[in-house]
């Protein structure tokens, strides 16, 4: 019986902790800059269709930039932190 609520107890304690931890802390910090708007903190998948694509990383993670639109296709470029690319053939850019 005891271990059933050390084990309760434990389960609580880490659903509380990964409760409490803020979104932004899964994001990337700083900057991303595509095609000239600003997305701050950014994380996920960013769609452009406007062609070139430019990117501006000013956060402390690389960005992949994809030829589709939804982060679909293949990769066509690497931005890493504080690096900046203009793509022909970029469509999104996926930054976690």
């Amino acid at each position: 019986m005891r271990r059933i609520a050390t084990l309760l107890g434990t389960l609580a304690a880490a659903t509380m902790l990964a409760v409490a931890v803020p979104q932004s802390a899964l994001a990337a910090h700083g900057d991303l800059i595509i095609n000239g708007k600003v997305h701050h903190d950014p994380s996920g998948c960013y769609s452009s269709d406007r062609w070139p694509l430019s990117v501006e990383n000013h956060t402390d993670q690389p960005a992949l930039v994809f030829d589709g639109p939804d982060c679909s296709g293949g990769i066509v470029g690497v931005v890493p932190p504080g690096g900046s690319t203009v793509s022909e053939f970029g469509g999104s850019v996926l930054i976690r």
